[in-house]
């Protein structure tokens, strides 16, 4: 029954997440306990130093309890297991605490706060530039299917074959010479100008420094998605009720959308859905390029500065959106092809 596919992949996605957190958890808990011992250190120091009219041994005493106390506080006196999986539920549970040097734009340390600045800007750029990818893809894909070997179908096959080994970054910086110094049309990074506008004049300050990165995206992202679109529906209008269809008259556009892209389905909205998902976390290189605040570019800046709490946010919100979406696309395609089992007898 279709109730319990829906159980058994919804169980499935929120074990695979719990069990990615533990592990990403035992991979930084040397450095993050480190880093929380300093922050014990520097915490009690701060706090003797406001003390008064206090004697050295009390001064010795006041520092040894309370570092004791901030000690049991973080459980760092626990055995290592047990940190562990305190450690992992923080993460499961996405209570992340204070980042130990990034700070939001408003100054806040709440990783939380400085994680929901980042996605919007990751969302904004990358998964626009998917969604445009797409869209561009399958209509290039049909035109390529609807003619194999035509004058189309040969120049876009041998553009795909170029674009394909050229990396995103390198072509991102050929286009911030042309447009942003040689041409001045674009800024060459950032999502806003300084000082930054208000009004209707934020919103096209915020597509003007779109603009470029965004089509930096879309020129190299549609190649690829257009030839495997192209050879998916090409071996299905090859199929025999497609070709019994068209002996019947059926008109073109009806057996192209009727009946061809309705079998093409379950690996479209695969391809489709994994294109966003991939979007979702950004670009690390990519938007260093374009100086864009994202995701990608909050996880390279959390590594230099071995800011664990804010590396693990970053890791715990891109996994989880990952595996959710993994599970809507299960869904999808569980409802979508009736060959997939799901679930009871049959």
């Amino acid at each position: 029954m279709y109730k319990w596919y829906v159980l058994n992949r919804l169980v499935r996605g929120v074990v695979i997440f719990c069990l990615l957190m533990v592990v990403t958890t035992i991979m930084f808990n040397s450095i993050n306990e480190k880093l929380q011992r300093s922050v014990i250190n520097e915490q009690v120091k701060a706090e003797a130093m406001r003390l008064k009219n206090v004697t050295p041994e009390q001064l010795n005493a006041f520092r040894m309890d309370r570092e004791q106390q901030l000690i049991r506080q973080f459980k760092l006196d626990r055995p290592l297991a047990e940190r562990i999986l305190h450690q992992s539920f923080r993460a499961i549970t996405f209570q992340f605490g204070k980042s130990t040097l990034i700070k939001s734009s408003t100054g806040s340390d709440d990783v939380r706060t400085i994680l929901f600045e980042a996605i919007p800007r990751t969302l904004f750029l990358f998964t626009t530039a998917s969604v445009f990818s797409i869209v561009i893809s399958i209509s290039l894909g049909l035109k390529k299917a609807q003619k194999p070997g035509g004058r189309l179908d040969r120049s876009t096959s041998f553009i795909t074959l170029i674009v394909s080994g050229i990396p995103g970054w390198w072509l991102g910086m050929m286009f911030i010479m042309f447009f942003a110094y040689q041409l001045k049309w674009f800024p060459a990074g950032g999502v806003l100008s300084v000082p930054t506008p208000t009004g209707f004049k934020f919103v096209l300050d915020a597509l003007w420094h779109l603009m470029l990165p965004l089509f930096t995206l879309i020129a190299l992202g549609f190649w690829g998605g257009s030839f495997v679109i192209r050879n998916i529906v090409l071996s299905i209008l090859q199929e025999d009720y497609i070709m019994a269809a068209r002996a019947r008259g059926v008109p073109e556009n009806k057996v192209l959308f009727g009946h061809t892209m309705r079998t093409a389905a379950p690996p479209l909205v695969t391809m489709v859905l994994l294109s966003i998902l991939g979007s979702i976390s950004g670009g690390l290189i990519f938007e260093g390029i374009f100086s864009w605040p994202g995701l990608g570019n909050l996880y390279w800046v959390a590594v230099q500065t071995n800011d664990i709490p804010v590396l693990m946010g970053n890791l715990a919100i891109t996994v989880g959106l990952y595996q959710a979406g993994l599970v809507i696309l299960d869904l999808i395609y569980g409802f979508l092809d009736p060959r997939i089992k799901t679930g009871g007898k049959a």
